[in-house]
Formats: structure tokens, sequence, C-alpha cells
């Protein structure tokens, strides 16, 4: 019986990760026989889907179309297979997890301990960052990414969806007073990223049509978290994700703002976890759970 969910796979594996060579150890097994599967396809299928060349490895038009539908099949019969061995086999051992602090903080945090109760046999440890690191060099099982996912050649299953918000603590607004419109803005301190120019680019929509201000304040940080406990001071106006704000936002300590000018987008939160034949029970089962758990989203106000 010929086995077309692994020529489909392998074919999938060579375009995300540019080559036979950069696919072969993905999917555990050698050039030669991911090149093999890949011919084995286009020879059932009539028709060539990737034009190759010493340097480099095109999609044809007809490999466009088939990649495009191939990827969503892969992705879910991965997925598939994920849940039924997280479900059937014992999840034990050492899980590496990284994500954002604010996450791990906000969202994290507060139900890791009835993970923990359910897989008995787990042992956690958390890398707390905003910085994507290097999960093949740091061990990492499963990393918590927001936002557009640059690195096609992991798994990756989403979790649920953020948007940012504005806020600023009642004391900030006592003493400067309270923006009504966008272009107010530039007469308020705002605490800035320290790290992407991007972040400092708050977009809105006025009259219909897309505004950006270019904000700028006293203060600028790198880690989110640190940026939220400084608005909490009052030092100045923060624009965060939801995750990170609505349980400030429920307390009264932070004043949602412009509001009526959102132009925000939901940015995609996923699991994201390296792509292995086998993946140990472990790992299924926490990216399980976190769906479980945020499905609906606990942040939304």
């Amino acid at each position: 019986m010929i086995d077309h969910a692994s020529e489909m796979a392998a074919f999938v594996r060579v375009v995300d990760s540019n080559g036979f060579s950069a696919a072969a150890p993905v999917l555990g097994l050698s050039p030669s026989a991911v090149s093999k599967l890949v011919t084995r396809l286009e020879t059932r299928l009539g028709v060539r889907l990737l034009q190759r060349t010493t340097r480099a490895l095109h999609l044809t038009q007809e490999g466009e179309v088939f990649y495009a539908a191939a990827k969503r099949i892969v992705g879910e019969i991965e997925a598939l297979e994920n849940q039924i061995v997280g479900e059937s086999g014992t999840p034990s051992g050492v899980l590496r997890v990284t994500t954002s602090l604010a996450f791990a903080t906000h969202q994290l945090a507060p139900v890791l301990s009835e993970f923990l109760a359910r897989y008995p046999l787990v042992q956690f440890e958390l890398l707390p960052t905003d910085r994507v690191i290097d999960m093949v060099d740091e061990g990492i099982d499963v990393a918590l990414r927001i936002g557009r996912l640059a690195d096609t050649s992991f798994m990756a299953r989403k979790i649920g969806e953020d948007k940012r918000l504005i806020c600023a603590a009642p004391s900030y607004l006592a003493r400067h007073g309270t923006p009504q419109r966008p272009e107010d803005l530039r007469r308020h301190s705002c605490i800035v990223s320290r790290d992407n120019a991007y972040l400092n680019r708050w977009s809105f929509k006025v009259d219909g049509e897309i505004v950006e201000i270019d904000v700028r304040g006293r203060v600028a940080v790198s880690e989110g978290e640190a940026q939220m406990q400084l608005a909490l001071q009052g030092i100045g106006i923060v624009r965060l994700t939801r995750l990170t704000l609505t349980q400030a936002i429920r307390d009264g300590t932070l004043v949602p703002l412009l509001g009526a000018f959102s132009a925000e987008e939901a940015v995609s939160i996923h699991a994201v976890y390296p792509h292995r034949r086998h993946l140990a029970p472990k790992v299924p089962a926490f990216v399980n759970f976190l769906i479980e758990k945020f499905t609906p989203p606990p942040w939304e106000i």
C-alpha cells in the first residue's frame, strides 16, 4: 500500500526547510530517502511540484496549490496523532517551557498547579523571557509565542488570540489628564519598548482612516511585564496585550484609553514545539491542557 501521508509530509517539510538535506533530520530520514518520497509523489500525481537547482528549490504553480492544502492536512494529522499519544501515553519527565514573562505571570502560573496535579510524573522547568530563544540549543520542549511565527520548521498549535490595549493608572491621569484623541498622546509620556521600535508606533482608526502615532516617553523597557508595573506606578501610558492587563483593569488599577479609536487586530498565540516522528507524551499533554484552559480566553474583558 502506498504511504501517501509520508510522501505528503516529506514534500511539506522539504518546502518548509528549503532543501532535502535540511528536511532529512527533521523527518528522521536520509536526504536520498526524502528525495525518493518527493519524486514518488510527483510521479503519482503526474506533475512536477518543485523546480530543483543547485542552489535552491522553487515551487511550481501546481506545487504552490498542492503545498497549501498539504501543509494543512499534514498539520491536522500530526495534531491528531499528538492528541492521541497525549491521551494514551503516560506523560513523564522534565518539560521545559518558555514564554513571555507576562504570559508566565498572568496566565500560565495560575493554572500550572492543576497541570502538575493531573500529571504527577512530569517535572516542569519554566524559562520566562520576552526574547525569542533557540529552542534546540536551549532544549525547549514547548514555546508559547504571541504574534507571527517566523520559524516554519516547527509544529504549532493555536491556543488563543489576543489584542493590545492602551492603559494608564488613575494617578497618572489625575496629574496629566486623559487623552481624548490619538493625537493627544504626543503631549503625554508613554512607556516605550527599548528593543522593538515598531512597538512604539501605535495605530488608530480616526474617521475611517488609519493613523499612526510615534509615541515617546522618559522610560524605555525591554520586558512587557516591567512596562505594566511601571504603568501601575503612574509613570506613563502603556500599550500591552489584554492577557497582561486584564486583571489590573478589573481591579481598577489601570484604566483603558482611546478604545473608540482602536485599530488593533487580533494576534494569535501558538504553542510551538519541535517536529518529531514520536513526541514524548508530556508535550501533547501540555498543549492539550493549554487549549482546554484557554478556551475561551480568560483574558477577555
